[in-house]
């Protein structure tokens, strides 16, 4: 099959290319003014993070993964103690409790696809002090028993939060139910800069300050130096062009969710499909959709199918869960996990691709399953 159309994954210039007037006047803007680092821009976007979210206070960092980091040096995290993560997530979730010093412990997917609560709360042992839910693919966890657990064995709570910046479960802000929370700015995210970029978000005024000092070698926000720490620091141009697009933010989010419906409308029908919740599915969510990531029957024919017909496709992570990285010292099995890691696949859904694109990746794939 020839291909008439071309859908990208993810049109990476388009990024730049399509505000390219804007994002020129704000790096021009920025360098006159020699404001390079830690200027206000970066001030008003962590405020902004803050109105945004409800949370009480927010630290720009260098990137989402240095965020959750940050968090559990912060809530001393300390060798042979452990994390309970869900195991459908990006390997930076648990590279960040390794490199801190704790150990990962990932569990089974729910019918979500995000962590599950039952086998969360059955993970708990005499070493677990926190838990780490991954709110993924815009679409925040059932945080309601998820707190309970915590709540009940008196653990830490870090949301990876990395996709879900808007995202909310019975109206609360994905990032605000535990202790602290990280953000990824990367390009591709819905709200994303021109390079990597993070955010940490607490209401605990005692861990901001620790968080604070560990991103900037120690000083605190009056520039005193009060402990050992690092450099993780958002980027000022990044935090001014970040500044720049959460104005029109919401806006994204609804354009997302209409993509999302739409998919739902034409492919809803098709049995060897599973989908993700459709925008309305349950009032209890309110989902961002920073992925389209569905299950499929024959899920490599239909990637080769879409490829060949233009339509750029992703299998996350290497199609991978983290406990299949056997080299990192993993030795469980999680079989729901693993199964759906053998169908799943996402759909390009960003502000790039038109109603005529998602009407030809659906019709593609009804073809390729219907005809």
């Amino acid at each position: 099959m020839s291909a008439t159309r071309s859908v990208p994954f993810f049109d990476y210039p388009r990024v730049y290319t399509d505000e390219r007037e804007a994002l020129l006047s704000i790096i021009d803007d920025v360098g006159r003014r020699g404001a390079f680092i830690m200027q206000r821009d970066l001030e008003e976007f962590e405020q902004a993070l803050c109105g945004y979210t409800g949370a009480q206070h927010a630290v720009g960092v260098a990137n989402a993964t240095d965020g959750l980091e940050l968090a559990w040096m912060s809530l001393d995290l300390r060798p042979g103690e452990e994390v309970i993560i869900s195991s459908h997530t990006m390997l930076a979730t648990a590279s960040a409790i390794v490199t801190v010093g704790g150990t990962p412990v990932p569990v089974e997917l729910g019918e979500d696809n995000l962590i599950d609560p039952e086998a969360l709360a059955a993970a708990v042992g005499p070493r677990t002090v926190g838990i780490m839910p991954t709110q993924l693919n815009g679409r925040t966890c059932d945080m309601d028993p998820i707190m309970d657990t915590a709540h009940k064995h008196g653990l830490f709570v870090v949301e990876d939060a990395a996709q879900a910046l808007g995202s909310r479960f019975k109206g609360q802000h994905a990032g605000t139910f535990g202790h602290a929370a990280a953000f990824s700015f990367f390009p591709a995210k819905v709200l994303g800069c021109l390079g990597d970029g993070g955010g940490v978000v607490t209401d605990d005024a005692q861990l901001f300050d620790r968080i604070y000092q560990l991103h900037d070698h120690g000083r605190d926000t009056s520039g005193e130096t009060r402990s050992w720490g690092r450099n993780s620091r958002l980027d000022n141009l990044q935090a001014a062009i970040l500044n720049y697009r959460l104005e029109s933010y919401a806006d994204v989010i609804e354009r997302r969710r209409t993509i999302a419906g739409r998919y739902q409308e034409l492919l809803g029908d098709v049995e060897q499909l599973r989908l993700p919740p459709a925008p309305d599915a349950n009032p209890d969510h309110f989902d961002v959709y920073q992925n389209y990531e569905l299950e499929a029957d024959r899920r490599d024919e239909l990637k080769e199918h879409l490829a060949a017909s233009g339509i750029g496709t992703l299998i996350q992570w290497g199609g991978k869960a983290v406990h299949q990285w056997e080299r990192l010292g993993f030795n469980v099995r999680l079989p729901k996990t693993e199964r759906f890691f053998e169908r799943c696949l996402m759909l390009p859904i960003n502000m790039f691709i038109s109603d005529e694109d998602v009407e030809y990746v659906a019709s593609t794939i009804r073809s390729f399953y219907l005809s």
